[in-house]
């Protein structure tokens, strides 16, 4: 389960808000049973600070989508099925809005 992969969100009651959720979480941490997820919604881009670098803007498949990192969460590695893509490209970005939203810098 590679750090920054997307996944379909597989939970039927949160798809229809949430339809991709980005594993964050370390690779060195791949044994555990859980993945940190930020999920991501289609959405225009907050550009005021500090939101902007918090709910930063990815690009998924040519589509824009905002990685909602406020709703971080914790799920089985099992119910996030095979991965569909990566937001590796984005790591900056990430690396930046949970560093924010964490320890406020």
């Amino acid at each position: 389960m590679p750090q920054f992969a997307v996944y379909l969100n597989k939970n039927l009651r949160s798809r229809s808000v949430f339809p991709m959720l980005v594993d964050v979480q370390a690779e060195l941490l791949r044994d555990l049973e859980t993945r940190v997820v930020i999920p991501l919604v289609k959405s225009t881009a907050f550009t005021s600070f500090p939101l902007g670098l918090v709910m930063p803007t990815v690009e998924v498949e040519g589509e824009s989508y905002m990685l909602v990192t406020p709703q971080l969460a914790g799920v089985s590695r099992w119910d996030l099925g095979p991965h569909t893509g990566s937001v590796a490209s984005h790591s900056r970005a990430i690396f930046t809005a949970t560093d924010i939203l964490l320890r406020g810098f």
